[in-house]
């Protein structure tokens, strides 16, 4: 069922959001300063290219220095990736079929808007008890 939801969520607006991850990833990039928000971003172009079956949980040892980047990230780039999760959400809702990718593509918000001090892994490699943020 992953397997088909990933692939539905891929034709209709998984790539097109991984475009503009990794093209705020490639501008970060651009500057040796903002290289670890270009490597965010490249991170979560691939969570916006295949999400169902990913979880994302706190990463240990983050800090002030996390929270700090996350008001950067948002007010540079976050804030228009979360625009770009809602429209895409809102043309996924009209169908019935697309219901369940719109709904993962509001999940991501959260994520988009504040990735540093989170980490992106598989649900299966998750621990016994450990609850993640959220998962898709």
């Amino acid at each position: 069922m992953r397997t088909l939801l990933n692939l539905i969520w891929l034709v209709f607006g998984g790539f097109w959001l991984a475009l503009g991850y990794f093209f705020f990833g490639l501008l970060a990039c651009v500057f040796i300063v903002t290289i670890p928000f270009g490597v965010a971003s490249f991170r979560m172009a691939k969570y916006a290219l295949w999400p169902f079956g990913s979880a994302v949980v706190e990463k240990p040892g983050s800090g002030v220095a996390s929270g700090l980047a996350n008001v950067v990230w948002f007010l540079v780039a976050g804030m228009w990736l979360a625009v770009g999760h809602v429209v895409t959400a809102m043309a996924q809702g009209i169908t019935v079929v697309g219901i369940p990718v719109a709904i993962a593509n509001i999940k991501m918000i959260p994520v988009t808007c504040f990735p540093f001090g989170k980490e992106i892994v598989p649900r299966s490699s998750l621990a016994p008890g450990q609850r993640p943020l959220h998962s898709i």
